[in-house]
């Protein structure tokens, strides 16, 4: 199986041991906990509202797929809104654990970087193969980490279902929660 594959199938269960680690390494502060807590609520706020435009289609862990070229919402400032999201949230845990900085924050962006540049590249690649012309357009307008202030207007327009959104992300919302709460538990406690 291609290394891509591995990646886009276990990219939710990836972030495990850095998260296990800033646990046991904390050394949170109110700074690092404020601080964190501002990343960890952009980045879940990006991710909530791809998965408003893109729908489940996002929880697949099978390989890159989708029926649509989803181009509007945040999908118009950023080619991968929710990955972005992923890097600010967990970027976010990483300073509320304040766990063995500044080298963490080199450790987690460098393997994110490695898992993430494999992952999109299986994306890309399929993308072009399934929507040819119309994504080669879009990907020559929107970045893919970067977002751009005005959105991209390509033919396609979604209409967002926040209540979907609420109940796809209900265990990315229970994951945050019970990190965060950890983190806060050790901070008081030890």
């Amino acid at each position: 199986m291609d290394i891509r594959h591995i990646f886009f199938k276990y990219r939710s269960y990836t972030p495990i041991p850095l998260i296990l680690i800033a646990l046991t390494l904390a050394k949170t502060t109110w700074q690092s906990f404020i601080g964190g807590m501002v990343f960890v609520l952009l980045g879940e706020g990006m991710r909530f509202w791809g998965v408003a435009y893109a729908g489940s289609a996002t929880r697949t862990t099978k390989r890159a797929s989708g029926n649509r070229l989803v181009t509007s919402g945040p999908f118009g400032h950023v080619r991968n809104p929710l990955y972005l999201g992923n890097f600010l949230l967990s970027f976010g845990l990483m300073i509320i654990s304040w766990a063995w900085m500044p080298w963490m924050a080199f450790l987690f962006i460098s393997l994110f970087a490695i898992q993430y540049g494999f992952i999109v590249h299986l994306e890309e690649d399929y993308l072009s193969q399934r929507f040819g012309k119309q994504y080669a357009d879009y990907r020559k307008s929107v970045h893919r980490w970067i977002p751009r202030l005005n959105p991209y207007s390509g033919p396609e327009s979604t209409n967002p279902n926040y209540n979907k959104a609420l109940r796809s992300e209900r265990n990315t919302f229970q994951a945050i929660m019970a990190v965060c709460g950890l983190l806060l538990i050790r901070w008081q406690l030890l």
